[in-house]
């Protein structure tokens, strides 16, 4: 039996009343996009609010030299606060917002999402809740761009991230990006911590073998 939207806001989203859940469902369309899809970019206009059901949403920001550094994530049952921010201004988007995985998300149309703002106190606070939390990560982000060393970040994030087996399957762009900085300089990195025994190295993949290390490296900061 297929799942209806009502049903879904209420696994995505269980603390919204049922009656606004059916009003949410009779606006709202169902939308599926693949990984890496890229769902708003700068100077796009936002059209409708999504809540994400599967999947994730990597937000990030480009500079000018082209380098980019990842904001937030929303993952299922959130809202993207850049989006609801340009929706209630009518001001464009600043950044990128990528599907991490295949997205599925409840699409609500801008003219709808205003009214149940206004009208739905429920609604606004799943809207706007998350600003807050937002607005510490973005001041994590920003602390760790501009006083912590690449090198201490880079093997905190690698201690983080490495599973039971150890492995992570990432590129040095991809890390750049998590990290807020040039590919170049991951590389130089992982080669160092590869010649200190730390990690071990082949295209798409990392291996830690030292998680110990890497972290009482990360900690000097």
């Amino acid at each position: 039996m297929t799942e209806t939207l009502e049903q879904a806001l209420a696994r995505a989203a269980p603390d919204l009343p049922a009656g606004l859940r059916a009003a949410i469902a009779a606006r709202a369309s169902r939308v599926r996009v693949g990984d890496g899809y890229r769902l708003f970019g700068p100077g796009d206009r936002s059209e409708s609010f999504l809540i994400p059901l599967a999947g994730a949403v990597r937000v990030e920001h480009m500079g000018p030299s082209g380098r980019s550094v990842v904001l937030y994530r929303v993952a299922p049952g959130e809202s993207c606060v850049m989006t609801t921010s340009c929706l209630l201004s009518g001001a464009p988007y600043e950044a990128y917002g990528y599907a991490e995985g295949d997205v599925e998300a409840i699409a609500l149309p801008a003219r709808a999402f205003r009214d149940l703002v206004e009208h739905e106190p429920a609604f606004r606070d799943l809207a706007l809740s998350v600003f807050s939390q937002r607005i510490i990560e973005l001041v994590d982000v920003i602390d760790e761009l501009l006083l912590h060393r690449v090198d201490l970040r880079l093997a905190g994030w690698l201690a983080e991230r490495a599973g039971p087996e150890g492995v992570i399957a990432a590129t040095h762009q991809a890390i750049a990006s998590e990290l807020g900085t040039a590919r170049e300089v991951v590389s130089r990195i992982l080669k160092e911590f590869e010649r200190r025994g730390w990690v071990s190295l082949t295209r798409g993949e990392i291996r830690v073998e030292d998680a110990g290390a890497l972290k009482s490296f990360a900690a000097a900061r």
